[in-house]
């Protein structure tokens, strides 16, 4: 602030800032107050934890946006990926007895893409007529269950009337009602993008079968150091075989219960029991969800095709008894504690990458969480997530 002076001074000093005069120096002996270095330390510390918590949010928040949105890129490459794993060890037989890799990859491709194409071909038919059958089948259902659904119906006509009551008769605009997709476009999406997707998983999976240790030897040129090489080695072949054992055993104990349900449901006296056999066995990928939804078509197929009550239950209550028995009994002896995973963790994953990738995303879920138990568990820095993903 600049002021003007009244009094007859110097002409200088009418334009002279009026600012304090600063103190002089502390007198010899004085006290001098020295700043807090720990606020000031704690105060950066704060901010710097602020900062990072709302980085490590975004880049969480990225990660979900791109995996969700980038599913239809991203689920054919983890399902080829999983299957290298299964696949692998096939692939190092056949090059000890003098198969090169490629050749290899080729037969093991084809005599899988045989064996599935063989299976849906047998079980194409079955399905086809259950599924036409369906509408039939749910009205006798409905008939058969008409004691129960009576309180239901009477509810639900009390409650139309009452709303028929309230409303008032007039004219309106034409309503238009949009068609939304259907339910299996929902789950499985189109058949455009179920081919799709299918030849790009087969074609990646024959590059990863025939490339063999390639990726391998490639990480290993890239480290600097002996030790780190020998370490990286050691992770791979330990956490690969780890893999290759879980998805190999958690399939033939999945196939297993297929067989021992077709054996059951023969003895029931259930139509099509191969049918049913391959379902089960094709559900057991996705616990808790596959089991549920099993109960529920077979207590239907149950009440479709028996008369009595007691018989038409007997079928979901046979597969219940078997489904607890495989997953408390024989896949812990099995599998083994070391590769057992949380049943809590199980269903958080399983609901978790249902929302982000639908019915595949459910499927490869358990996979995915076993593939990431056993890689957490061989580093040590990750062996917290092993130890709370396990049982």
């Amino acid at each position: 602030m600049v002021t003007r002076s009244t009094d007859d001074s110097a002409p200088g000093e009418a334009f002279r800032p009026d600012v304090p005069v600063p103190a002089g120096p502390p007198a010899e002996g004085g006290a001098v107050e020295q700043p807090d270095l720990r606020k000031l330390g704690a105060a950066l510390r704060d901010h710097v934890e602020v900062r990072s918590i709302a980085i490590t949010g975004l880049l969480v928040l990225a990660v979900l946006y791109t995996l969700y949105f980038a599913r239809a890129f991203l689920l054919p490459i983890v399902l080829a990926i999983l299957l290298d794993f299964l696949l692998s060890p096939i692939i190092r037989l056949l090059k000890r007895v003098r198969i090169p890799e490629p050749l290899g990859a080729a037969l093991v491709v084809l005599v899988l893409l045989g064996a599935l194409g063989a299976g849906v071909y047998s079980l194409a038919e079955p399905a086809r007529d259950w599924m036409g059958r369906a509408p039939e089948s749910i009205a006798r259902v409905q008939s058969r269950l008409k004691v129960l659904r009576r309180p239901v119906e009477q509810v639900t006509r009390t409650a139309e009337q009452v709303e028929a009551a309230t409303q008032v008769e007039k004219g309106g605009p034409q309503e238009v009602v949009v068609r939304g997709p259907r339910l299996s476009e929902r789950l499985f999406g189109t058949t455009q993008s179920l081919l799709t997707g299918a030849m790009e998983t087969v074609i990646l999976l024959y590059f990863l079968l025939a490339a063999g240790d390639l990726f391998l030897q490639k990480l290993i040129k890239v480290l600097p150091l002996l030790r780190d090489k020998k370490k990286a080695v050691a992770i791979a072949r330990e956490t690969e075989a780890s893999i290759s054992t879980y998805l190999f055993t958690v399939a033939l104990v999945n196939l297993g219960l297929g067989v021992v349900v077709t054996l059951v449901m023969t003895l029931i006296g259930m139509p099509n029991a191969v049918l049913w056999g391959s379902l089960a066995a094709l559900a057991e990928f996705v616990p808790y969800v596959g089991a549920t939804v099993m109960i529920a078509l077979l207590t239907m197929a149950g009440l479709v095709n028996f008369e009595s009550v007691g018989h038409a239950l007997l079928v979901p209550g046979a597969y219940l008894a078997v489904n607890l028995i495989q997953a408390n009994l024989i896949s812990p002896m099995v599998l083994g504690r070391r590769l057992t995973l949380n049943p809590v963790a199980i269903l958080v994953g399983l609901v978790f990458w249902w929302w982000l990738w639908g019915v595949g995303g459910a499927f490869i879920a358990v996979p995915l969480l076993a593939t990431l138990k056993i890689f957490c568990d061989h580093i040590e820095s990750l062996s917290p997530i092993g130890e709370f993903l396990g049982k």
